[in-house]
């Protein structure tokens, strides 16, 4: 009975840790979200022009990871010392999970590339309402990767979401920069709708990664994930700045930009930072419960970094969006509603056969 108890006490504790887990990835990924986005469009507006530089910031400041990796792992080799188990490993990913992270790392390099090309050629306020398409392709590549379960609320989200960017592609070509061609506005909304696509199959494709390895996946081996993908990315967006010649050219930008030089570096360096949030955050979510979860995040904050960019940057707020804003919030609404009665829905069926009598 006693032993019983313990287990139950232990399993309720790793089901606390997970809330909490869940409830600090979401905040960092709310964070990288709008503040991303809206640091990568400042550098733009300013007189940067290196697209492979933006999307190598997206990913190389994935050394950032290194504190809390050794943290947590101060933490169990103090733990572990006064007992008879085995002593945490320095570096517990295995071969199998280091080459599916490097593989998913490459693609997320891709669409770091594929990203940046659309945040250069369009107002944040329009590219973030463009983004929440992305869900779409979450749901339906969870769908198929994961066997994603789906709730009339949740459909109706995704729904709500994707109809919001739908609108707002259709009415957005008012919406183009000043001295910018209808063909670069276009060559950017399509990089931003692939870019979508693009991250919503690389979501589930993390879930499907961590349910398929043999491992026992811990938040450290989340960090450990992360440091390889994003180590790939970065090499992957590298290549690209010397094919471009981006690392000869960036002190001459620095020099002729319009906040100054050394403003420029600190944007630089903030936007590495933001996106750092980002991406822990969102496979922190699918860690602690899905790849759709995570997709709803990004889809729900993506309105805030719009009415952000309209504030900050004095960007243009027209019907459209005001339409595809009120759908994002409807639908995150919607989805968090569904998750509510699922979950009363779980609780009165285990208090059921507690409450039943014996034949």
């Amino acid at each position: 009975m006693v032993e019983v108890q313990r287990e139950e006490k232990e399993e309720e504790d790793k089901r606390s840790m997970k809330r909490l887990l869940l409830v600090i990835n979401s905040i960092l990924l709310a964070i990288g979200t709008s503040g991303g986005p809206l640091v990568m469009r400042l550098y733009f507006i300013h007189g940067g022009k290196r697209v492979w530089l933006s999307s190598f910031l997206e990913t190389g400041g994935f050394p950032i990871i290194l504190i809390p990796l050794a943290i947590s792992y101060i933490h169990h080799r103090h733990r572990h010392r006064h007992t008879t188990a085995a002593k945490p490993k320095l570096v517990s990913m295995k071969p199998p999970l280091f080459v599916a992270s490097a593989i998913i790392g490459i693609l997320t390099g891709l669409d770091d590339y594929l990203y940046a090309c659309g945040v250069a050629r369009l107002p944040v306020s329009t590219f973030s309402l463009i983004q929440a398409s992305h869900l779409a392709f979450t749901a339906i590549f969870a769908f198929l990767l994961v066997k994603q379960n789906f709730t009339a609320y949740s459909v109706n989200s995704i729904v709500l979401l994707t109809v919001g960017a739908v609108v707002l592609a259709l009415r957005s070509s008012g919406d183009r920069p000043h001295g910018e061609s209808t063909k670069q506005y276009v060559i950017g909304f399509v990089m931003i709708v692939a870019a979508a696509a693009l991250y919503g199959f690389v979501l589930p494709l993390v879930e499907l990664v961590y349910s398929k390895t043999k491992q026992t996946i811990t938040y450290s081996l989340v960090m450990e994930i992360q440091f390889v993908m994003c180590f790939f990315a970065t090499l992957f967006c590298t290549i690209g700045m010397i094919i471009d010649n981006d690392f000869k050219v960036i002190p001459r930008e620095a020099r002729d930009y319009k906040l100054g030089e050394t403003k420029y570096y600190v944007v630089l360096v903030w936007s590495a930072i933001m996106w750092q949030f980002f991406f822990l955050g969102a496979i922190g979510v699918i860690f602690c419960a899905s790849s759709l979860l995570s997709g709803i995040i990004i889809a729900a904050f993506l309105p805030v970094t719009e009415v952000l960019a309209v504030i900050v940057y004095r960007e243009n707020f027209q019907a459209e969006k005001g339409v595809a804003l009120v759908l994002s919030l409807w639908g995150f609404v919607s989805y968090f509603y569904g998750e509510i009665k699922q979950a009363k829905k779980k609780k009165n069926k285990k208090r059921c056969p507690e409450t039943e009598l014996p034949l």
